[in-house]
């Protein structure tokens, strides 16, 4: 038997729900995609003609609070969700493979969930209170359409981890922090939200605290005040990018900045 088909076996002894679960071998896709293509995607024409009640079955008249830009496979809000059981988190995704997998990820584990539940009404229905029911993902480009989807102040935090960082000169227009677009995340942000930046690149460290720091609507916030936030704690744990840079040893490069009262 081989040792792929005999990991298989193992897996589903100690979780009989692992087959629920989607597998990346399936959904592969480039790394990265062009912010500047036309990607054919959907979008609605103000936040208020958005159907959210599809993302969230559970929780039909609250607002997303925390979005997660280019959340790649999704391990923010896996991480988060239990943390914040009672707060929506999006995660927004421009590849479209990517975005399934999250899609199917986060049904797995509302599924399981509700079935670990054990009552009549989640043997039925994945709608399980707590059970990943706060978080879902949209396939969309952040830098084009982010105020469609949210109202002025909605966000108390915004994530950045990660980030393509377009090394070369003349892709940095394509860099997802740069002046123009932060006087749209701060018009999304609510006073005192937070932006939270993490890389494994120095340079585009050094860029993304530039270009936040000049910008008058927001402040950086001392590391010693950052000590002991569980949320920082998992931007820097929880993604499968902030993972592989664990393993091959790399540095990890934090900046959080508030959103001041301007």
């Amino acid at each position: 038997m081989g040792k792929k088909r005999k990991g298989l076996e193992q897996e589903l002894e100690e979780d009989p729900l692992a087959h629920l679960f989607p597998q990346k071998r399936f959904y592969r896709q480039r790394a990265h995609a062009n912010p500047f293509s036309d990607h054919s995607l959907e979008y609605p024409p103000s936040p208020g003609e958005m159907d959210w009640s599809k993302h969230y079955p559970a929780h039909p008249t609250k607002k997303v609070e925390f979005a997660d830009i280019g959340c790649g496979f999704g391990g923010l809000l896996v991480g988060l969700a239990p943390l914040f059981p009672q707060t929506l988190m999006l995660g927004m995704e421009i590849r479209i493979n990517v975005t399934q997998y999250v899609a199917d990820r986060i049904a797995a584990l509302r599924l399981k969930s509700a079935q670990a539940a054990g009552s009549e009404e989640g043997a039925k229905s994945p709608i399980v209170p707590g059970g990943y029911q706060n978080i879902s993902v949209v396939r969309a480009n952040a830098m084009k359409f982010l105020p469609n989807f949210f109202e002025k102040g909605q966000l108390s935090k915004i994530f950045f981890l990660f980030p393509d960082p377009h090394f070369k000169a003349r892709k940095h227009k394509a860099r997802i922090i740069s002046p123009t677009l932060l006087a749209e995340y701060a018009y999304v942000l609510r006073p005192s939200g937070i932006v939270y930046t993490i890389t494994d690149v120095k340079a585009l460290h050094d860029w993304m605290v530039h270009h936040l720091s000049s910008f008058p609507a927001f402040e950086r916030i001392p590391d010693e005040e950052l000590t002991g936030d569980p949320v920082l704690e998992q931007t820097r744990t929880a993604t499968e990018e902030g993972k592989k840079v664990e393993r091959n040893g790399g540095n990890k490069f934090v900046a959080c900045y508030r959103r001041k009262n301007v």
